[in-house]
């Protein structure tokens, strides 16, 4: 009879660990509950970082290549923390033929950084959705979870530096 891998230990003491190892053990460590472990650690610590990363493929019996490339392949996943606002620049095709990629440059220009980062003193992080279902406003936004319709970059900055 052969025994079950060993399970590596949390990484650390803080309670949400458990959460984590919950929802594994719910799933028998199986390879097929990666998505939703990963969903898991980002709903309990806001993001994934490295030391996860590599306790999920551990505790899944899985490569860390393949959770890097699953945490990557997904734009619902954070490998970073959020910022205290969040910006979703829609890149559907109808926004990006009304103006995405003008939304995104202002974006840059005014706060210095690309899709998938946040600024330095954590206040916004810039990201982009394939669609947010909103082609009838395009080029549309989500900032802090309200959707924004017909945008203009200088707009939107002044709506975002309305935010405390």
């Amino acid at each position: 009879m052969t025994q079950p891998p060993a399970r590596p230990p949390l990484p650390s003491d803080d309670k949400r660990w458990k959460l984590v190892n919950a929802t594994m053990r719910r799933n028998g460590y199986a390879g097929h509950a990666l998505i939703e472990t990963l969903h898991s650690v980002q709903d309990a610590f806001g993001y994934l970082d490295e030391t996860s990363l590599r306790f999920v493929a551990a505790s899944l019996d899985l490569p860390v290549s393949k959770v890097f490339g699953v945490a990557t392949f997904y734009h619902i996943f954070m490998l970073k923390p959020k910022g205290r606002h969040t910006c979703v620049v829609c890149t559907g095709t109808a926004c990006y033929i009304k103006g995405a990629g003008g939304l995104i440059e202002g974006l840059q220009e005014h706060y210095g950084i690309d899709p998938g980062e946040t600024t330095g003193d954590d206040r916004l992080s810039l990201l982009t959705a394939r669609c947010v279902g909103a082609c009838g406003l395009a080029p549309a936004v989500v900032v802090d979870g309200e959707v924004l319709g017909k945008q203009a970059a200088d707009t939107l900055v002044a709506t975002l530096e309305e935010l405390s």
